[in-house]
């Protein structure tokens, strides 16, 4: 009895910290859907959604500049990639399929790709440092498309050896999480089969491994990928029927990591389409049927929030992580 009591005193204290950590929502007075998301230190932000928007804050979020790419209100910036408050890239999904560069803050922006064969959907974008970069797309001819810049994203050109695609997989561009450079290119996938493919990033030769989140149907799979200190977290699930709780959620851990295995204990409540690392064992994953926090290496996941949001970003230099959703919906996450 005694150890029963000890152990559910534990847990208790243990979900009461993890809530304390709060998301505080924004006040954007825009009405856009946002999955475009950058963090680039604790004051600049960029976001990126549909009808051509794109906002940026230079305060850490409290305010925000709002825009509507001319020529462009009707596209999905479905990601954004930012270098500083004057400089960053758009891309958009579906067909024409667009990516964009300012250079000047959002007052211009100039076209870097353009394709209109319908074949071509930009899924996720990532960039390794300030000069290389690379953009994801669903499978054309059996192979998925990417697309990298050795010059900030003033041109674009396929790679010599694409990942090779199974018959009717595809990425999402949910989050623009499912590509991470992170010294290696890493994708992860879903529709028919849900993988993680791997190459390093000068001499592009796969790997893949398959991975038992949910599958089978356009609308389920590994959605997003976040690399900690000590594991590798993915996260997914069936986005048709988000509060399903089973297979949203897998663990790789390192050689370090406490908890070894790959299911977790507990795990998101329901579909997430991103995740991201924040420091030492601790994720933050966020989809639409809320946000949910793992400070034991993705063991252990407690629900922080129910405000439905697509994505969630961590500054690269500094503290500062956002949220977006649809409908406008921006948050601060507090930790």
């Amino acid at each position: 009895m005694k150890i029963n009591t000890i152990l559910i005193s534990v847990f208790t204290l243990f979900c009461s910290a993890l809530n304390a950590q709060t998301i505080t929502p924004i006040t954007s007075n825009i009405n856009a859907g946002f999955r475009g998301l950058s963090v680039l230190d604790d004051r600049v932000a960029w976001v990126s959604g549909t009808k051509g928007t794109v906002g940026i804050t230079t305060d850490g979020g409290l305010n925000w500049k709002w825009q509507q790419v001319k020529g462009f209100e009707k596209a999905d910036f479905r990601d954004i990639e930012a270098f500083s408050d004057k400089e960053a890239v758009i891309i958009a999904s579906g067909s024409p399929a667009y990516i964009l560069k300012t250079s000047d803050g959002g007052l211009h922006w100039e076209t870097k790709f353009e394709k209109t064969d319908t074949a071509y959907f930009l899924d996720a974008m990532d960039f390794a440092d300030a000069k290389h970069g690379f953009v994801l797309g669903d499978p054309i001819n059996g192979k998925f498309l990417l697309l990298e810049t050795l010059d900030g994203g003033d041109s674009w050109n396929p790679v010599k050896n694409a990942p090779p695609a199974l018959k009717d997989e595809a990425a999402f561009a949910a989050s623009g999480t499912c590509l991470r450079s992170e010294g290696f290119l890493a994708i992860v996938t879903g529709g028919s089969n849900s993988r993680m493919l791997m190459s390093p990033m000068e001499d592009m030769v796969w790997v893949d491994k398959g991975l038992p989140l949910t599958n089978g149907t356009p609308s389920r799979g590994a959605f997003s990928i976040a690399f900690g200190k000590h594991q590798t977290i993915i996260v997914g699930g069936n986005y048709a029927k988000d509060k399903l709780p089973d297979s949203v959620a897998y663990v790789i851990p390192g050689a370090k990591a406490k908890f070894k295995s790959n299911t977790p204990v507990i795990g998101p409540a329901g579909y997430q389409s991103c995740v991201e690392y924040i420091k030492g064992n601790k994720f933050l994953s966020t989809g639409t049927p809320g946000t949910n926090l793992t400070i034991d290496g993705g063991k252990t996941w407690v629900k922080v929030d129910n405000t439905s949001y697509n994505v969630c970003r961590k500054a690269k230099r500094g503290n500062l992580i956002l949220l977006a959703g649809d409908h406008g919906k921006l948050g601060i996450f507090k930790f």
